[in-house]
């Protein structure tokens, strides 16, 4: 491992056509260097697709490289999460089919940071009140939120898998 910290965090795949499911497990084994073996489910909230979560610990950056061997399925949905780590913010991705992935740093509470050049350019840019708080729906997430909640709460005490990434 480098000098870049250890972290943890989380992988949701909230749905998953059962023929990618091997695709994702190679994903993350190959992210990881350690074999994911995971535990689908069903997705009670899409009948016909599965659902798995796996909990791991790398380095720092881990998170984005997790999310970026993710993103080739695009029919997937899912969810990424790094802790925070001395030094670096933690990181939460979603990516839903029809809007792509969303990324933002997360503080050491889980909370959603935004920056201050995001607020300058949203305030510079927006056109008025709905203009402004659409932009700060866009900046928090929002839209995914809606498009993955249904598919939180259908995945609520289904197994987690533990890796460790080899360092």
């Amino acid at each position: 491992m480098n000098n870049r910290g250890s972290t943890s965090g989380v992988v949701y795949v909230h749905s998953s056509p059962s023929a990618v499911c091997p695709h994702v497990e190679w994903a993350i084994s190959g992210t990881l260097g350690v074999r994911a073996d995971l535990r689908w489910a069903a997705q009670p909230a899409l009948p016909g697709q599965l659902r798995a979560e796996c909990a791991w610990t790398g380095e720092a950056g881990t998170g984005s490289s997790l999310a970026g061997a993710l993103k080739a399925w695009p029919m997937l949905r899912f969810e990424v999460t790094e802790d925070p780590s001395p030094g670096t913010d933690g990181e939460r991705f979603c990516f839903a089919p029809g809007i792509g992935l969303w990324h933002s740093r997360t503080s050491a509470n889980g909370d959603i940071v935004v920056t201050e050049d995001q607020l300058r350019a949203l305030a510079s840019g927006s056109r008025g009140g709905e203009s402004f708080a659409h932009g700060v729906d866009s900046l928090l997430g929002k839209p995914w939120d809606d498009a993955l909640e249904p598919f939180r709460r259908a995945g609520d005490g289904a197994p987690v898998t533990w890796l460790h990434r080899v360092g």
